[in-house]
């Protein structure tokens, strides 16, 4: 199916699996019973998705307060408030910020996601993050490529194999972006339980999608040539947790993903 309004039911997707882990219920029994898998496997997946949204908050705060008053959020995922525009626009009212997905059941949900303050804007983009053409030629409709812009890739990358350009993909995106911006990303990462990570990503190939789990060395890479937040690449719940938003660790073990924030020079 070729229709971008076509919901595909039969198949996992996730951004619906990543709501199912957050507690909502804008997904499928498809979406459910792998999520479930997951969960069998280890069950710091559930946490992990909650310290990953509480990272997205703090990271979007932090950015704010530093004078940032424009995102790409791209991989948004179903709307889960606060989203991304109300913490920013909750300190700068007239923060612009344009949000991207692939899966037609966020476009679905997209009206949560426009809902901005009348000093700032919000807007949506259907397409997937190998567009990057298109999503900057859309988004340079609503931000001002002149001046700097945050691009946020929250729980986004592990999808993308280094085959399928994950790192000329973020290459691409941030060259277009004007110094002074950031990037803002989370990553999974199989560096704890390397065995379950590998179960995990075969899981995820039996379904016809890529699970592509980094090292701290591999997700470090994307910010080549950048200046790092402090403190730097970091476990996400470990990132500024004075920040606000935390979620509690799991027991098993460091939370399996990291958080980073850069400055493009």
């Amino acid at each position: 199916m070729t229709d971008p309004s076509y919901i595909d039911t039969s198949k996992p997707h996730p951004a619906r699996m990543y709501d199912w882990f957050l507690g909502g219920k804008d997904n499928y029994p498809v979406d459910e019973e792998m999520g479930r898998q997951l969960v069998a496997m280890d069950g710091r997946v559930l946490t992990t998705a909650r310290a990953n949204r509480a990272f997205m908050q703090r990271a979007t705060r932090w950015l704010t307060t530093q004078g940032v008053r424009q995102f790409l959020d791209i991989g948004t995922g179903i709307p889960t408030e606060p989203n991304l525009h109300q913490i920013a626009q909750g300190i700068a009212p007239e923060t612009r910020v344009v949000y991207c997905d692939n899966d037609p059941i966020v476009l679905a949900h997209a009206e949560a996601l426009l809902r901005s303050t009348p000093q700032g804007v919000t807007e949506y983009i259907q397409a997937d993050f190998r567009e990057p053409e298109k999503i900057l030629e859309e988004a340079a409709r609503v931000l001002d490529f002149g001046r700097p812009i945050a691009l946020s890739l929250v729980a986004l990358l592990h999808f993308i194999a280094d085959e399928d350009g994950a790192y000329e993909l973020v290459d691409r995106l941030m060259s277009a972006l004007p110094p002074g911006s950031h990037l803002l990303l989370s990553h999974g990462t199989g560096d704890f339980t390397p065995d379950t990570a590998r179960q995990a990503a075969e899981l995820y190939k039996a379904r016809g999608m890529t699970l592509a789990l980094r090292t701290r060395a591999e997700v470090e890479r994307f910010f080549e040539g950048f200046e790092m937040v402090d403190p730097g690449v970091a476990v996400v719940d470990r990132w500024k947790p004075d920040l606000g938003e935390t979620a509690p660790e799991a027991g098993e073990g460091p939370t399996p993903a990291y958080g980073a924030v850069g400055r493009k020079v």
